[in-house]
């Protein structure tokens, strides 16, 4: 298994003038690729091979027009032509069923709100004995270093993003036999449901809250967006005041995703042997009067980052289909007594009494779909009023006998 790395970068003005140009050549080359490429299918032409196009790359550095394309390390215009030959790829692997479907190819823009460039082996790129990175025709470049590299870096894709920030991320690859031994072993499993009022609701009854990192900084936002439009289109100050914007919105996706990575997945993996989670529509529900709750939630990037670390640490992983009627079967019977509107959070089963939490009653049905055993116990669920025995001693005179709930807590 490969893993990714990333590290933060600080280029001196030297070096983020060097990393423009190297931004600037590998989109140019990426353009000008797609646009032969677009002419060719017009004209019903066959597309012209990667080999072909890569000697008519070298050629093109002689000319005038695109000599400056030497000025940049010559890997970073070859894997500029090989993301295209990836990007095509995918777009016809999409049209073949072979994976989600996704758009063709487009043109890149220098206003794009990431910019990157990746060096390969071939580009001798190199890590320095005092931890700079050595780049080809960039310089060597500090990093902030948060943890030890667990092998050999094969290649290393260099980052700007729309906050200004660089960032170094190495592809790696990692011994499954040590991240087995890194977990402790245990046999429990567990159901996950996931919510906007609790982010996450597990099956042995535990709620977590829901940390909302879009809503509470909802404010520092919106005084940078009016600070961003009162300034004129095209100004300085209006570059500024866009990467503010920029700043604020990365400092809430690295929270949310330090929330999701760094702590709940991995937790969960950590305790449980088994993870059963169901598959939301999440496209569907961002179309809703609660889209910017679903998106600042983030439940796509929390169950991926689920399914690959439980890949990566020996873990099962199930995902349920999205119309399993979690919601709508008592976890302690398994009678279905119909959907139940958004307001009602506990209820009552027809059958057997129970009295049930709609989250928790509804991780413990996701579990079950998925094959695991969990004990109805573990839900907390509570028995309600009851019908006692005729011959039970002490009974009132019309036969019955209130039970007060009784809890599993």
């Amino acid at each position: 298994m490969q893993l990714g790395y990333a590290f933060r970068m600080y280029p001196n003005g030297p070096q983020r003038s060097a990393l423009a140009r190297a931004f600037g050549c590998a989109r140019v080359v990426f353009n000008d690729e797609l646009r032969v490429r677009e002419t060719a299918r017009a004209a019903g032409l066959p597309f012209v091979s990667s080999a072909v196009r890569g000697k008519q790359l070298t050629e093109a550095k002689k000319t005038p027009e695109r000599a400056w394309l030497a000025e940049v390390s010559a890997v970073v215009l070859q894997q500029s032509l090989r993301d295209l030959d990836t990007a095509y790829r995918n777009f016809f692997d999409g049209l073949r069923g072979k994976r989600p479907r996704m758009g063709a190819p487009r043109f890149k823009s220098r206003k794009d709100n990431r910019q990157a460039v990746r060096f390969t082996a071939n580009a001798r790129w190199k890590i320095t004995p005092g931890g700079d990175l050595s780049l080809p025709k960039i310089g060597d470049v500090r990093v902030r270093w948060s943890r030890v590299l667990p092998s050999v870096p094969s290649t290393v894709t260099v980052v700007k993003d729309a906050a200004g920030r660089y960032f170094a991320s190495f592809i790696v690859g990692i011994d499954p036999a040590a991240d087995l031994d890194r977990m402790p072993a245990t046999d429990a499993v567990v159901g996950i449901d996931l919510g906007l009022s609790h982010f996450a609701i597990l099956s042995d009854g535990t709620k977590i809250d829901s940390p909302r990192f879009l809503r509470r900084a909802e404010k520092r936002l919106r005084k940078a967006q009016r600070a961003l439009g009162r300034k004129a289109k095209g100004s300085k100050n209006r570059d500024k005041a866009r990467v503010e914007v920029a700043r604020a919105h990365g400092r809430v996706a690295d929270a949310r995703r330090e929330f999701h990575h760094h702590q709940l997945s991995t937790k969960l993996i950590r305790d449980n042997q088994a993870v059963a989670v169901e598959d939301l529509a999440v496209k569907g529900l961002a179309r809703t009067r609660m889209a910017k709750s679903v998106h600042d939630a983030g439940w796509s990037a929390f169950v991926t980052m689920l399914e690959y670390k439980a890949a990566r640490y020996g873990r099962s992983f199930h995902r349920i289909g999205r119309f399993e009627p979690t919601s709508q079967v008592c976890s302690r019977c398994g009678v279905k007594d119909g959907p139940k509107p958004l307001n009602v959070r506990e209820w009552a089963c027809g059958a057997c009494g129970a009295v049930l939490d709609r989250d928790i009653n509804a991780a413990v049905n996701v579990a079950t779909a998925a094959g695991l055993a969990v004990s109805a116990c573990r839900a907390r669920v509570r028995r309600g009023p009851l019908p006692a025995q005729r011959e039970e001693a002490g009974t009132h005179r019309d036969g019955q006998l209130t039970v007060v709930g009784i809890s599993s807590r």
